[in-house]
């Protein structure tokens, strides 16, 4: 496998994932990826339909649906479909057997709601996720959260 951490990345000010490489990650598709990285590849390659398509078939196969339900959770969010990605996120959410887990899915939901401009809500779940990170000690992911929860506080008080 292929460390694809240069293909892409997220914007630290809209914290919407953004291609680097598109080169990249269309080789990587071409010469084989992870179902979980085609998934996500395809979709930022704006190719959500067949990421889609691959995802519910990677989710029907899948004995660990946390993963798979929270890339399908960001296709739709990209799609601007709240609800079905919010759907997702409570499902996944309910499926985290670790502090580690949950803290995972808060920040995809904190996400989805900076994406809906619900910059408060948003913070408060980055927090938790934060915290959840920083309890389980992994500390740069804390960081991450804690920044993108900095993040949506600056965005809500200009409102």
């Amino acid at each position: 496998m292929t460390n694809t951490s240069e293909f892409w990345r997220t914007d630290p000010a809209t914290l919407r994932d953004v291609v680097l490489d598109r080169k990249a990650l269309e080789s990587a598709l071409a010469n084989g990826c992870t179902p979980l990285e085609r998934i996500r590849f395809l979709a930022l390659l704006n190719r959500e339909p067949e990421a889609l398509q691959v995802g519910f078939r990677v989710l029907a196969e899948s004995r660990h649906r946390r993963e798979p339900l929270l890339i399908i959770a960001q296709i739709y969010q990209r799609q601007y479909r709240w609800h079905e990605a919010a759907r997702l996120q409570e499902e996944a959410l309910q499926l985290a057997a670790t502090r580690a887990e949950e803290a995972e899915v808060r920040h995809h939901i904190g996400r989805r709601l900076f994406d809906e401009a619900r910059y408060r809500d948003a913070a408060n779940e980055f927090q938790w996720a934060s915290d959840l990170y920083r309890i389980s000690g992994q500390h740069q992911l804390a960081e991450q959260s804690k920044h993108s929860m900095r993040r949506s506080r600056e965005v809500h008080a200009r409102e």
